[in-house]
């Protein structure tokens, strides 16, 4: 079948099962199946598809059209303009969590620190910011030992094994080090809102990586509680939020001594992410 014709038929697949973002999705899956940028399948679109990518392109369609989402179909997903593998232990990154690294880059440029994320997934947070503070180290944990293997399996790709260490750790058990800059994307996600969620999230992603319990706050005050006893004096916390929550977790960071410096809002105006300093010591 010509390429056209192949990205075509695909298309209109995924629109006869309510996929909005159909036409995308069909070239992102094509190029991936044939290991090509969407911009040869664009001015190669006259040549013919192989009946083996055919028949391998139309089973990862059919994935789609089940709502599986596209970046586990390719297992990557790009994320501050570099490809990142993801799998099911893996959040997929979000375009909202690089408010967090453009806050935290700016504020640490052309400094040496030492950088811990906790809750890392892919890694897609302290690789993102160790490429942009080229003399920095960092170390992210996570309690996913499939999450882990692949931050290590980025880390490599971005050739960052030199100054980046993944180890599964519960952040209850982590007191190892101290840090310039904690940076967190926690569970935030209250329980009753978990049943809200869109099928392609909560069919797909790791729900432990989602649920923040009750109100939603409860890994959020883990962080900032640990935050407590590895951050250095003056030193960062960074960590995204939910839609509604920052007038409480504002309210915890003062009881535990954090002064907020910055705060972030996505495009419809909701603070996503809150950056605070350590001036109270126990």
């Amino acid at each position: 079948m010509i390429l056209a014709n192949t990205i075509k038929q695909a298309s209109q697949l995924l629109r006869n099962h309510n996929i909005d973002s159909c036409e995308l999705d069909a070239q992102i899956i094509l190029s991936n199946v044939m290991g090509v940028s969407k911009e040869f399948l664009i001015t190669n679109d006259k040549i013919n598809v192989s009946k083996k990518i055919g028949q391998q392109y139309f089973r990862a369609i059919k994935r789609r059209i089940k709502r599986e989402p596209v970046a586990y179909i390719t297992g990557r997903k790009e994320f501050w303009s570099y490809s990142f593998a993801v799998n099911h232990s893996t959040l997929i990154p979000r375009p909202e969590t690089e408010l967090l690294i453009y806050k935290v880059v700016n504020f640490f440029k052309n400094k040496k620190i030492n950088i811990l994320d906790i809750g890392t997934g892919s890694g897609c947070i302290l690789l993102s910011i160790l490429k942009e503070l080229n003399f920095s180290r960092g170390t992210g944990i996570d309690i996913s030992m499939r999450a882990i293997q692949m931050a290590k399996t980025n880390s490599r790709e971005l050739q960052l094994s030199y100054r980046s260490i993944f180890r599964i750790f519960d952040i209850n058990e982590f007191n190892m080090g101290k840090y310039d800059l904690i940076v967190s994307n926690p569970p935030y996600i209250s329980s009753k809102d978990m049943k809200k969620l869109s099928k392609d999230i909560i069919n797909y992603e790791p729900l432990v990586a989602l649920n923040g319990g009750l109100d939603g706050l409860d890994l959020i005050k883990k962080v900032i509680y640990k935050s407590d006893i590895l951050l250095k004096r003056n030193g960062l916390l960074a960590i995204e939020i939910g839609y509604g929550q920052y007038r409480k977790v504002s309210s915890i960071l003062k009881q535990r001594g954090l002064r907020e410096v910055g705060k972030e809002y996505d495009n419809n105006r909701n603070v996503r992410c809150i950056i605070s300093t350590k001036t109270k010591f126990y």
